[in-house]
């Protein structure tokens, strides 16, 4: 069964858990400009940016999509620790990718300058990276 990438406008109280286990162990440079994993949650979900990798009913993954008229932000891309590095990410940098592409868009990945994490999954994927305002 393959990993269902979705908006996630409505979480439910498992996502919520899901959603704080995905972004626990991520780096702090990640969260920018939120303070933290809290207020990106409720940020993202209020504003209904939020995107979630889904697998058996469980979040695995999750990311800030941004939609603009032309381009379209993809940020703060996290994996649960204990299921990265089984193309969890690729997979939602690739229906990312489709979404923008039905809306006439173009997908580019956003991250603060100077992280290696951000630059490699860039040229792996071959998408285009913008660095976050300071």
């Amino acid at each position: 069964m393959p990993i269902i990438v979705e908006p996630l406008n409505e979480a439910t109280y498992q996502d919520q858990q899901d959603l704080q286990k995905i972004y626990r162990d991520a780096p702090d440079w990640l969260f920018a400009p939120f303070s933290g994993d809290v207020q990106l949650i409720e940020g993202c979900l209020g504003d209904g940016s939020l995107i979630a990798g889904r697998f058996n009913d469980r979040l695995l993954g999750a990311a800030r999509l941004q939609r603009h008229q032309d381009v379209w932000h993809l940020s703060q891309l996290c994996v649960r620790k204990i299921t990265r590095r089984r193309g969890v990410a690729e997979r939602m940098v690739n229906e990312a990718q489709k979404m923008a592409s039905q809306s006439g868009a173009t997908l580019r990945l956003l991250a603060p300058a100077g992280h290696l994490e951000a630059q490699a999954l860039a040229a792996k994927l071959k998408v285009p990276l913008d660095v976050l305002p300071a």
